[in-house]
């Protein structure tokens, strides 16, 4: 696996990109330098971009939470997040129509249009888990007394968002999967959409052939992922090559300086975990 400084020495063998979203395009607070003039000049010599997320947010609103950072639209052909899969779930009401939301409300929009009610832990038929209500400073922990109840009468949790931890700015925030996971541990059952997750890439699949007019190649595909319990771990799990970002949620574990992680280091974490990559590059820049 080689460690690279330029995505243009690997970006000729690929057609189209399965790109993830917080930890390689920002970190939360603004876009990493020459990401997006990266993704643009890929697109410009024929490439094509999917931005593939575990936002628990409909696709259609990250856009306006993206472009602001410093992502504009030009910079990808489209969106596929959690919460497409979780909403389109929610839709259907194979758990009913009577949810207990936990997570901010910034992520209500995940129930529009869904027929789904937000209703209390007592009248709950089924919980959603977006992430923790206070991110900036509540973690799993806080949960397990919340979640005894929920777990002794056997409420199913759909996890919209797998991610365990994200970088916001130089601070590190739980993800709804770190609730999530707990809620396992505890006995409960749990549903979770994104990635590691194989749905959410058949989606991505059928996206990225519309997108291309035509039926693109798995070994014509690259996955490109910070995280590697869900970016690397899905596209391992895919079939799928992968370009592991370590300049994101793994960048301590990956040297002292995140711009320049040390090779032996970046290869001693991918073995631990039993995962590979094609390459690895601290930041996507061209």
């Amino acid at each position: 696996m080689p460690l690279i400084s330029r995505f243009s020495s690997l970006a000729p063998r690929y057609d189209a990109l399965l790109c993830d979203v917080w930890g390689v395009l920002h970190n939360g607070k603004r876009a990493y330098d020459g990401v997006a003039e990266a993704l643009i000049t890929y697109r410009e010599q024929g490439g094509h971009v999917l931005l593939l997320s575990n936002a628990p947010r409909p696709s259609d609103v990250l856009p306006t939470i993206i472009g602001p950072l410093g992502i504009p639209p030009h910079a990808y052909d489209g969106i596929l997040t959690s919460g497409d899969a979780t909403r389109s779930h929610l839709a259907s009401h194979a758990l009913g129509t009577a949810c207990y939301h936990v997570g901010p409300d910034r992520d209500v929009a995940l129930f529009e249009g869904t027929g789904v009610m937000r209703v209390s832990e007592a009248e709950a038929a089924f919980i959603l888990v977006t992430g923790p209500f206070d991110d900036e400073v509540e973690g799993p922990e806080d949960y397990r007394a919340p979640f005894m109840p929920l777990v002794a009468r056997g409420l199913p949790l759909i996890c919209a968002n797998p991610d365990i931890m994200v970088e916001r700015g130089s601070k590190m925030i739980y993800c709804g999967g770190a609730l999530a996971r707990l809620y396992g541990e505890m006995g409960g059952q749990v549903i979770y959409f994104g990635k590691p997750h194989g749905p959410i890439y058949d989606v991505a699949r059928q996206r990225l052939n519309e997108i291309a007019g035509r039926v693109v190649a798995d070994e014509r595909v690259l996955a490109i992922g910070d995280g590697l319990m869900t970016d690397v771990t899905g596209a391992n799990g895919q079939g799928l090559d992968v370009l592991f970002i370590t300049g994101g949620i793994a960048a301590a574990d990956c040297g002292p300086d995140p711009e320049h992680p040390d090779p032996q280091l970046v290869r001693a974490l991918l073995e631990k975990h039993a995962l590979h990559a094609v390459a690895a590059m601290p930041r996507l820049v061209w």
